[in-house]
């Protein structure tokens, strides 16, 4: 049987999404298991849910005493959802947390995949959704229990559900009410989960094709009545309640405290010039990135037929709105990257030309070659990990980009797609699998936590009184893996938790005031075990030194 006729037989009906879907699951599932917590959002969001499970109150995101008003609450249920189902609060298994990541990236090629069908053949839809879902950036999104993966998810299911329905006006597929429901529902998950990005998606989409098409008929029967109905009373209630429970204080703060120093210059430290997501996509969409020349070639000839212009609508908009905020970080256009693959798999339905199957060729061999370095560099400036994982991660990075290369240059652009797929996904699963788990340096709250355990004195365990103190590193994932009533705070703080008979953590530059602060108390603290390694949100060495009392306290 011929390689498209074995897509064409996988991408049919339900099938295709599926299967979409499982390429993403093959992708994010190695990372959610191995990496510990990461700093710092990661750890943030999953702390602040821990404590709505152990506090009850789920209006009301906090990280220990600070309220946590960034971003809604939707995100946070999701996570307690999976925690309360699979897991225990008190284990603090960072792997729970991370799974509404997860299916977000699988709900994301799924959606991908299911649009793409409405005016593509079933092999390269397919292709669409696998692409997608087998992106660098979505598969590492899936390991991070934040906010992006859920997003890219929703936006992708809406977004969707919204072309099918614009194509059903202009004679495709017919689209009914199941479809205009997925489009209001991810739509409301999206503006659960991060707000206005959704709505800001729809609208741009929608304006460009108000402009380009000139007809405004199909947008009345997308169901705005009800839609707006369901989006009040999934919204409703949590806006009033956390209106009333914060005084009015949490709008303040998302769309004052967050969303404005956005818009308006490089928010924690994070900007970037105009162009900066283009001149990264090569790198974030890999291994698909060897199309790119392609799908874009194929995105201008194509222009006009439906599904390419609602694709480029969906894209362009709203990528020029992200070049142009002044924040930049990497995972901001992700809810666009589903537009990118179908767009990529449009071109595979024509002879890919010459002049796109050497530069792409040669992009993705470069990318490739790029990926591979990350492992030995890692290992190399960090003075640990495992050799023989960075070298095997190395050679599957490479020989994805090159492999895919050499097959596009010989005009074989499905199967130079499927082979650098294939090793890019084991490339990607020993990297955050195996590669990543081994940099002891970078992990240096899970080896404190670990280190309080094994000396019996970890007060998750109730053993030992708490809470610890910890003195000179205040980075959230500690907070995790120890618990809500960590504190943070200096070597004063520290020799008083010792003479509490509490545990304490000193970074060694307190050291000297520690000791200093113990003398003065007339107590004294054994050294139960320590760790060197990389703070690296703070780019700093740092060296954690594990006290308990001398004697246990009465």
């Amino acid at each position: 049987m011929r390689l498209d006729d074995s897509l064409t037989r996988l991408g049919r009906d339900w099938r295709g999404p599926v299967l979409a879907a499982l390429v993403a699951l093959l992708a994010g599932l190695p990372g959610l298991f191995a990496l510990p917590p990461l700093d710092r959002d990661e750890a943030r969001f999953a702390e602040a849910t821990a404590q709505m499970l152990e506090t009850g109150d789920f209006v009301s995101p906090r990280f220990q005493e600070a309220p946590r008003f960034k971003k809604p609450a939707g995100i946070y249920w999701l996570q307690a959802i999976a925690v309360a189902s699979l897991s225990q609060v008190e284990h603090r298994q960072i792997w729970a947390y991370r799974l509404p990541s997860l299916l977000g990236a699988m709900l994301a090629a799924a959606a991908c995949a299911w649009g793409a069908a409405a005016f593509l053949k079933p092999g390269p839809s397919l292709l669409a959704g696998a692409m997608l879902g087998a992106s660098f950036l979505l598969s590492t999104e899936a390991d991070i229990a934040a906010t992006d993966g859920v997003l890219a998810g929703a936006v992708t299911l809406a977004m969707a559900a919204l072309g099918r329905l614009y194509l059903a006006a202009g004679g495709g597929p017919p689209a009914g009410r199941l479809t205009r429901a997925l489009l209001w529902l991810g739509l409301g998950l999206s503006i659960l989960v991060k707000g206005p990005i959704g709505p800001m998606v729809v609208i741009l989409v929608l304006g460009a094709l108000a402009i380009g098409d000139r007809r405004l008929g199909w947008m009345k029967d997308l169901g705005w009545g009800w839609g707006a109905v369901f989006l009040l009373v999934a919204l409703g209630p949590w806006a009033m309640a956390v209106t009333v429970a914060t005084d009015g204080a949490f709008w303040g703060a998302a769309l004052g405290g967050d969303l404005a120093p956005k818009l308006v210059g490089g928010d924690d430290g994070h900007g970037g010039p105009p162009g900066l997501h283009a001149l990264l996509l090569p790198l974030t969409l890999f291994p698909a990135t060897l199309l790119l020349p392609a799908g874009a070639v194929a995105a201008w000839r194509f222009r006009t037929e439906p599904g390419v212009r609602f694709c480029l609508c969906w894209l362009v908009p709203a990528w020029l709105v992200f070049e142009a905020a002044p924040t930049k970080l990497v995972h901001y256009p992700l809810p666009l990257y589903g537009a990118v693959a179908i767009l990529l798999a449009r071109a595979l339905a024509e002879p890919v030309g010459r002049a796109s199957r050497w530069t792409g060729s040669g992009l993705v061999v470069v990318v490739g070659l790029m990926l591979a370095a990350l492992g030995p560099a890692a290992v190399a400036i960090l003075g640990d990990g495992s050799v023989a994982w960075a070298g095997v991660g190395a050679l599957l990075f490479a020989a994805a980009g090159t492999v895919g290369g050499w097959l596009l240059w010989r005009s074989r652009p499905v199967p130079a797609l499927l082979a650098a797929g294939a090793l890019a996904l084991t490339a990607h699963a020993i990297l955050l699998g195996a590669l990543a788990p081994s940099l002891r340096p970078l992990w240096l709250a899970s080896r404190a936590a670990k280190a309080l355990a094994t000396a019996g004195a970890s007060p998750l365990n109730g053993v030992t009184p708490g809470p610890v103190t910890v003195a000179g590193y205040e980075e959230p994932s500690l907070v995790f893996l120890l618990g809500a009533a960590t504190e943070l705070g200096d070597a004063e703080a520290a020799a008083a938790a010792i003479a509490d008979g509490r545990p304490a953590i000193v970074e060694d530059r307190l050291a000297p005031a520690f000791q200093a602060a113990l003398a003065r108390r007339g107590v004294t603290a054994r050294s139960v075990g320590e760790g060197a390694g990389l703070d690296y949100s703070n780019n700093r060495r740092d060296l954690l030194r594990i006290f308990l009392p001398e004697a246990p306290a009465r």
